[in-house]
């Protein structure tokens, strides 16, 4: 029996995650095991590797920008003021019921936000939750839980509503793609499409909040969690005692917004996340809240908050090339449509979870869909689906895997926040919990959206 290479890289790279090899070096592994068991040899196999990775270096500039942009948004100030109210309220015995259910919308619309109305997408995370974690503590909030609320906001406002990250996913990438691939998609509405599909994410937050991780949980009060208190405090009585730091914070306060609004039109006329982060760091030069002599350390701070976040994107990139040029997807799927026998029910939970899979190894839901919609809009209509709930299965396919995979910023960007003090591991508390979440709960609402739809 052959075993086919991409399957087999998939199992590979998550069962190296799992084992607490880097994520680096497990999609690297596991690229060149797919390769080589395709019968690429190793030259062709890290050929293709290379040439994923010189795709990527724009995801890599993008991510570099907006994390100077987002240093330059905690450099004036905004986060500490939102975390610091935060914690007055809570020193000053404010009802921690409230105040927790508060924070979790806070971050749930953050999150939603950073997709489209603040187009910075996850640099919000560790500049905005770093501040938070003290609050978290006091409170003892279980962390796998924030982890859940933003891989929440990050993947349900993409694949719902058709607007900034969701416009390209949505309309640029899915229907296009499909388009192509021969199903009109004229008058298609994709938020009635995904709308099933997004409750099922809902659910999974339901239950991470309400059920799975209601329970408190205890961590270690460290130094940083000192640093921010007295931050706080420090900063509290500044602003009692001087008239001109008020002022300046709140100065301070309108630039960042009147950065974020301006980062968010440049980005709306010109579909470009790197322009926008670019000219939001601009306005925090041009008003000084930036010095120029200090503009270099504060965009090396940025690069360096999101580095290993952008490096192991492009290494997924290189993973996601291997994979193609073994041309063993077609075949993965080709295996799998063998046991349909015409029944459209078995048809749509092998495509659903055939995505998953795929969107696993690769990490992006963006790249995904490309692959899947050449495949499935042929499979679909043969079957009798319809347009609409052919959308749905190839919007949910690539959705699928997004939350749970270790290459993914879904997962990354929350756990660049929750681990500064080393007390929130990648895959024990990130991916598995968002796997279980949210894949299990698409998975069965996407089933559901393609057999009513």
């Amino acid at each position: 029996m052959t075993i086919n290479a991409v399957l087999l890289a998939v199992v590979i790279m998550l069962g190296l995650s799992l084992a607490r090899v880097h994520v680096v070096l497990s999609l690297l592994i596991g690229a060149m095991a797919g390769g080589l068991i395709a019968g690429l040899g190793l030259t062709d196999t890290l050929n293709a590797f290379q040439e994923g990775i010189r795709n990527g270096a724009q995801i890599a500039l993008s991510y570099a920008l907006l994390g100077a942009f987002a240093v330059a948004i905690a450099h004036s100030g905004l986060p500490q003021s939102l975390a610091g109210s935060v914690i007055k309220r809570i020193d000053a015995g404010g009802k921690s019921g409230m105040i927790k259910y508060l924070l979790f919308a806070g971050l749930v619309m953050m999150s939603c936000f950073s997709q489209n109305l603040i187009p910075i997408h996850i640099a919000f995370i560790p500049l905005l939750v770093p501040p938070l974690l003290l609050a978290f503590n006091r409170m003892q909030i279980d962390r796998r839980l924030i982890a859940c609320l933003i891989t929440f906001g990050l993947v349900t406002t993409y694949m719902f509503i058709p607007y900034g990250f969701g416009d390209i996913y949505l309309n640029q990438i899915m229907l296009k793609n499909v388009g192509e691939a021969g199903i009109d998609v004229t008058g298609i509405s994709v938020t009635k499409a995904m709308a099933i599909p997004a409750l099922g994410m809902f659910v999974g937050l339901l239950t991470a909040v309400f059920i799975s991780y209601r329970k408190p949980r205890q961590y270690q009060q460290l130094a940083i969690d000192k640093k921010a208190h007295d931050a706080v405090v420090e900063g509290d009585a500044l602003s009692k005692t001087a008239a001109t730091a008020q002022v300046q914070s709140k100065l301070k306060t309108f630039v960042a917004l009147a950065a974020i609004v301006t980062a968010f039109v440049v980005q709306l006329y010109t579909d470009s996340l790197l322009l926008g982060s670019m000219f939001g760091f601009g306005v925090f030069m041009a008003t000084g809240v930036v010095k120029w002599r200090d503009a270099d350390t504060v965009f090396n701070d940025g690069i360096k908050l999101m580095a290993m976040i952008g490096f192991i994107m492009i290494t997924a990139q290189g993973f996601a090339e291997v994979m193609k040029a073994t041309e063993q997807i077609q075949p993965l799927v080709d295996g799998a449509t063998s046991l349909f026998a015409g029944n459209k029910a078995i048809a749509a939970f092998i495509m659903l979870l055939l995505g998953l899979i795929v969107t696993m190894g690769i990490g992006s839901s963006f790249s995904t869909i490309p692959i899947l919609a050449a495949i499935y809009v042929p499979l679909c209509i043969s079957l009798g689906f319809s347009p609409l709930a052919t959308v749905a299965i190839i919007g949910t396919a690539g959705a699928l895997g997004d939350a749970g995979s270790p290459a993914s910023d879904s997962t990354l960007g929350p756990t660049s926040g929750l681990n500064v003090d080393g007390q929130h591991d990648h895959i024990k508390d990130s991916v598995i919990p968002t796997f279980l979440h949210y894949n299990i709960p698409l998975l069965i609402f996407g089933w559901i959206a393609a057999m009513v739809l």
